[in-house]
């Protein structure tokens, strides 16, 4: 559809230069949706701006204007005649040709040469990932998705946090107890941190020992690198098994931790000085950044060095830019963080542009994103106060859609799945029901989908309810609602018995509805790759699903005939993939039965 509408700004660009002169031929038509059916499929307030701006001689009212613009257009082979509404918006409907055209051109987007780092998920070593790595997690991977779906080169970062004072006092902790660190799973590693840390509060001599425990650490003891790298594994393995469920494709080639840049942050601090961007306060190195203060004037300072000569994850994230930069060749660097990050990462990429370590070149973005509530409108907690575990989610989740498939098919599964409703012969019939590997597969596809579209589905910087109950209906704004549709369409499409071919009839305002919308998927992704808000696509999936079930009841398709009957079974293909392949941007699955 871009395509189109760069040729409908062209022709409206060239008309207002035939009719008033080429110095007002290079405003910007801004066409826009129509707002109504009636209206066409695009508008223009084009002629409501020329009368603002022409010379006093040839100012008229915007009516004339848009009568004269309309006169000049040419609109051959692509639209219908332009209609003029109102006080002078000009009203362009598309040929049913065009629309087919649309639908039947394949998407194709070219390489951009381009380099695309993203920093998400970011789960702590030696604790069980929670709600908020849910959605830097889902959010990181649908970013991805789509970078690369419209020709990003995408290298993913897990920056994980394995480094640290909390490590000193958990290798401590494991000497203390005589404890085997591999044979812990996360739950044990997470109490070990807990007893710890009780250890650490109520004996002054336990904590000197970890404190002394951290600079063997960084120092590279072998002993206690060894315990260390042991948490790190048992670490890693539990989130690859909640990468697994979730549906990421993060691995362990994409984690590249805290630890990883312990051997630069000396360098880092050793470049700050030599550009004389740090000083010394309370014996910290610190940079203090113009624009950068406190309510009460105070400047904010960005703690490079700790007073104890030890490094802050400033630091961490100085060194990471620089990697990215330099090695990685990035040219946009993106960092998916919850919102209470913002000021740190202002801050982290304005001491790396004064230090010329962020090109002008190169774009650096947070990714902010709001927090998760319970249905009480409170951050998403347990009963007694606690964290909420993202693999109870998951499993809750799952376990919900599982429920609901069991209801919906009964004992034997069976129930119709087609368009027209109970008795049509637009119903189709799924045969025998699921066995039970299949149930389970749908099951999780539908679970697991239903978090992440709810995550996905709203502005990512608000916040939002977990409401599981909402999550998982199969009406409304759901993830399973999108799901069904593909499903639908798919169990349609294999009682139909033939290959689809192309889209060639579009007579009724639904299939015209349907085609228009189909047509703009590749903008949509565009627009997602540029603003990094993934809730886009998810309403333009959901407008997508909406209009197809409009096209089902004002358009039979296996009780239509010749060539009606095969348009409407390629527009039904097209909308089928156009549903997967944005669910699996989404980094949801779309089952073929559900």
């Amino acid at each position: 559809m871009s395509a189109v509408l760069s040729i409908l700004a062209t022709r409206l660009s060239d008309a207002v230069t035939a009719a008033f002169g080429a110095q007002y031929g290079v405003l910007d038509p801004e066409l826009r949706a129509a707002t109504r059916p009636e209206f066409g499929h695009f508008q223009t307030n084009l002629a409501l701006r020329l009368a603002q701006q022409l010379p006093e001689e040839l100012r008229q009212p915007p009516r004339a204007i848009a009568q004269q613009l309309v006169a000049a257009l040419d609109l051959t082979g692509i639209c219908e005649p332009a209609q003029i509404a109102g006080p002078g918006f000009v009203n362009l409907t598309l040929l049913p040709s065009t629309l087919a055209a649309g639908v039947n051109e394949p998407i194709a987007f070219a390489s951009r040469g381009e380099r695309v780092v993203v920093d998400y998920s970011q789960p702590n070593v030696a604790k069980q990932m929670h709600v908020g790595h849910l959605r830097s997690t889902v959010i990181g991977d649908a970013l991805c998705n789509v970078l690369r779906f419209v020709g990003y080169d995408v290298v993913r970062q897990n920056h994980v946090g394995d480094w640290g004072t909390q490590f000193g006092m958990m290798v401590e902790q494991v000497l203390f107890e005589g404890l085997a660190v591999e044979s812990l799973d996360i739950e044990g590693l997470q109490q070990l941190y807990q007893r710890g840390r009780k250890h650490f509060d109520a004996d002054g001599n336990f904590a000197d020992l970890s404190r002394a425990r951290v600079v063997r650490l960084q120092s590279g003891d072998a002993e206690t690198l060894a315990i260390w790298r042991q948490m790190v594994e048992v670490s890693l393995v539990e989130f690859d098994r909640i990468y697994a469920q979730l549906g990421s494709p993060l691995t362990r080639a994409e984690v590249v931790g805290e630890s990883a840049y312990n051997d630069r942050l000396q360098g880092v601090v050793d470049d700050l000085t030599t550009e004389g961007l740090l000083t010394e306060s309370d014996g910290a190195l610190c940079a203090f950044l113009p624009g950068f203060a406190g309510r009460d004037g105070t400047p904010l300072p960005v703690i490079v060095r700790k007073s104890d000569g030890g490094f802050g994850y400033s630091a961490t994230d100085l060194a990471a830019v620089r990697h990215r930069v330099d090695e990685l060749a990035a040219d946009r660097i993106v960092y998916v963080v919850d919102h209470r990050q913002g000021l740190h990462f202002q801050q982290i990429f304005a001491l790396c542009r004064a230090a010329g370590w962020l090109p002008d070149g190169v774009r650096a973005e947070h990714v902010a994103f709001g927090t998760v509530l319970g249905t009480d409108g409170k951050p998403f907690k347990t009963r007694d106060g606690g964290t909420v575990r993202l693999a109870w989610l998951l499993d809750g989740a799952v376990a919900r859609a599982r429920a609901l498939l069991d209801e919906r098919h009964g004992d034997d599964g069976a129930r119709t799945v087609g368009g027209g409703g109970a008795g049509s012969s637009e119903g189709v019939r799924a045969a025998g029901g699921m066995d039970v590997a299949t149930r389970a597969a749908v099951a999780g596809a539908v679970g697991i989908g239903a978090i992440k579209y709810a995550d996905l589905s709203s502005d990512r910087i608000n916040d939002y309810v977990f409401d599981l109950d909402r999550m998982v209906a199969m009406n409304g704004n759901t993830g399973p609602y999108l799901q069904y549709a593909h499903a639908r369409l798919s169990r349609l499409l294999a009682k139909a018995g033939e290959a689809p071919g192309k889209v060639t009839v579009l007579t009724e305002p639904a299939e015209q509805r349907l085609a228009l919308l189909l047509s703009g998927f590749d903008d949509c992704v565009v627009q997602v790759a540029e603003t990094l808000q993934p809730h886009r696509l998810c309403t333009y999936l959901f407008e997508v699903a909406s209009a197809l079930s409009a096209f089902y009841e004002q358009c039979p398709v296996l009780s239509s005939t010749g060539e009606t009957r095969a348009s409407r079974l390629a527009l039904c293909a097209a909308t089928r993939d156009v549903l997967q392949d944005g669910l699996n941007l989404l980094g949801i699955d779309a089952p073929g039965t559900m």
